[in-house]
């Protein structure tokens, strides 16, 4: 059974920083491209960032120079960290493991608000 499981989410005052995880279980984990979307309030899911299996990142425009994706193998983790975080960047945060079929996480909730 596939699992994506995110915490790390949470409320941050406009300009701090959060660090979110994604530990994932029952899929050969280094063989994953992995990725972390996020859905706003009535929009719809987008792309904040992705690593690939080798460990190429690349970002959304609108986090570029704030965030960064990393992934461990040997803990079958993918980490999102997130800086000068903005209220726009408010969201639930999505976790997907994707090799052909897509499997993805439960979210977990970002607010950014003073």
């Amino acid at each position: 059974q596939v699992r994506l499981v995110e915490s790390g989410g949470g409320l941050v005052q406009p300009g701090g920083s959060l660090r979110l995880s994604c530990a994932a279980s029952g899929i050969i984990f280094s063989l994953y491209r992995m990725a972390w979307y996020r859905q706003a309030p009535g929009k719809g899911r987008d792309l904040v960032a992705q690593i690939t299996r080798n460990g190429s990142p690349n970002y959304s425009d609108a986090v570029k120079g704030r965030f960064t994706i990393s992934r461990d193998n040997a803990k079958s983790t993918v980490l999102l960290k997130m800086n000068s975080l903005k209220p726009e960047d408010t969201a639930v945060y999505y976790c997907k493991a994707e090799l052909g079929y897509a499997h993805w996480g439960q979210g977990t909730q970002v607010a950014v608000s003073t």
